[in-house]
């Protein structure tokens, strides 16, 4: 089967080493990685938004095509939740259109339970209800591939399950997505596991291989036990004195 991403040798210069990545459709993929390790980079350059190389999409080259054809092939959610403009909530989710569609915009909202709150301010709105409002407005035009950059983060247990579920209807529907986390417990949810450190992919493995691996545990400095997880004890650098 053709992969639905094909990224070529995309770079990011400081942040991000020269680096190939297969995506297939229906995949919902884990992006992991300890803090500075080139999680978000790695997104921003897939999304064409900066970097170098070369990203095709259903077979398109997502740097050169419209605006318009671009929200059709990929979404970009940022991590920040950050919103300083005091536009309804059904406004934002609308914005993610290239053309108005006012029932997309309504199966959106009945779909992130949004209706209490639509018609408000969304810099009036908790970070977790921003949060929901930013991902509606990423799943409006129905991108083939989701770039989504901590999309758990500031959520109720409630909605870190709902979206799991959202993401996983929307690839059996022939998206795929890239979902960076915190939580590295949360990898069993997904299909597939990547570990980013020192600007890298340093593992692309299946969620328990991954959460088994040294890869992970050198990362992130931690190790298993049988209560979960503990500090890995790190050298003492004079000890090779």
């Amino acid at each position: 089967m053709t992969p639905l991403l094909v990224a070529d040798s995309i770079a990011l210069t400081g942040r991000l080493q020269p680096t190939n990545l297969q995506i297939r459709t229906g995949e919902l993929i884990a992006l992991i990685g300890p803090n500075g390790g080139g999680k978000t980079s790695l997104l921003r350059t897939l999304a064409c938004i900066e970097g170098s190389g070369t990203v095709t999409i259903d077979g398109e080259i997502l740097g050169v095509v419209s605006p318009q054809r671009r929200s059709r092939l990929a979404t970009f959610l940022p991590a920040s939740r950050e919103v300083v403009w005091p536009i309804a909530a059904r406004d934002v989710v609308a914005l993610g259109l290239t053309r108005p569609d006012p029932e997309r915009v309504d199966e959106l909202i009945d779909e992130l339970e949004l209706g209490l709150i639509s018609t408000r301010p969304i810099d009036r709105l908790s970070t977790g209800e921003r949060a929901r409002v930013l991902m509606a407005r990423a799943l409006a035009p129905k991108p083939r591939l989701l770039l989504l950059d901590e999309p758990l983060s500031n959520l109720d247990p409630y909605w870190v399950l709902r979206m799991i579920d959202i993401l996983r209807e929307a690839t059996a529907r022939g998206a795929a997505a890239l979902v960076a986390l915190h939580d590295i417990e949360k990898v069993t949810a997904f299909d597939r596991a990547i570990l980013v450190s020192n600007g890298r992919v340093e593992a692309d493995l299946a969620p328990l291989a991954m959460l088994a691996s040294e890869d992970l545990m050198n990362a992130f400095g931690i190790e298993r036990v049988a209560s979960g997880w503990k500090v890995r004890k790190r050298a003492d650098p004079r000890s090779s004195q």
